[in-house]
């Protein structure tokens, strides 16, 4: 029954893997079919003729190299930012006494439940006399409020978490703040900055709306509004289109691979959700 059980338990998750793999496996390999030829009407596990070269037509129909520098500028301006400030938030708001940090913690939660769409046109108006529309800027700029509330909890979550005494003694031998968030608190909260790091790459790779509306030069374009510009050249192109989505989805999956012991460990983001 032991070993049954321990079967059981292994054949489970594989089985939920393949699962929520399936879909990407099924892109690459309609990204690999004939431009030209009807789509499939029944599942096909592998072309009898791989096209390989339907990569390397994406790039002569459209200026995808320069969407997906854009996107990777984006990425690396946001991601150190949104860790910047979203840990100096949350080392602060971590420090509060019991009554303010309630407080606090409840107007979080209470914006993490307002409709992105609401702050379209309040974000515009600001973008608008920064002067930053139609620069790469205006998709940065959210970085500078840590992005999402959320990452702000998940580092309070986390500070909370270290036994106060340390800060205590900290403030006795003449630390000040910054040297104590940086110094003490950021080393000890690597899983978290980790799951940070992951939820703000996809955040912002995959964002497709605010390229849209802050954005005039399709020079400037990211990937994700690359790949409706590719669905209007030809939307019968399905394996272009899955060539696009595949090339959109791997660097997510590979971040994913290269990241994934720090935030499925024991810190991992799901147990501070589970504590907290």
């Amino acid at each position: 029954m032991r070993r049954v059980r321990a079967g059981f338990a292994w054949l489970l998750p594989l089985a939920l893997t393949l699962l929520f793999l399936l879909p990407l496996f099924w892109a690459g390999v309609n990204s690999l079919g004939a431009v030209d030829a009807p789509p499939p009407r029944t599942v096909v596990w592998w072309p009898a003729d791989p096209r390989w070269d339907n990569y390397a037509m994406l790039f002569e129909l459209l200026p995808v190299g320069r969407y997906l520098r854009n996107s990777l500028l984006v990425v690396a301006g946001a991601v150190p930012l949104t860790v910047l400030t979203a840990s100096a938030a949350g080392f602060g708001m971590a420090q509060l006494d019991e009554p303010a940090y309630r407080r606090l913690l409840l107007f979080s939660v209470a914006v993490l439940m307002v409709p992105g769409a609401s702050v379209w046109i309040a974000r515009f108006q600001i973008l608008r006399w920064l002067g930053l529309l139609d620069t790469l800027w205006a998709l940065i700029a959210p970085a500078f409020a840590a992005s999402s509330p959320l990452f702000v909890l998940l580092y309070t979550w986390n500070f909370r978490r270290i036994p106060a005494e340390l800060f205590e003694a900290a403030w006795l031998e003449g630390i000040s703040a910054r040297a104590a968030w940086w110094r003490l608190a950021m080393p000890l909260a690597r899983p978290t900055t980790v799951a940070v790091v992951v939820l703000t790459v996809v955040l912002y790779w995959s964002d497709f709306v605010s390229p849209v509306l802050y954005l005039y030069d399709p020079g400037r374009y990211t990937l994700p509004v690359g790949l409706q510009v590719l669905k209007q050249l030809d939307p019968t192109a399905w394996p272009l289109l899955m060539a696009g989505a595949v090339l959109m989805t791997l660097p997510v999956i590979a971040l994913f691979i290269l990241l994934h012991r720090f935030f499925l460990s024991d810190h991992s983001l799901a147990a501070l959700f589970e504590r907290n």
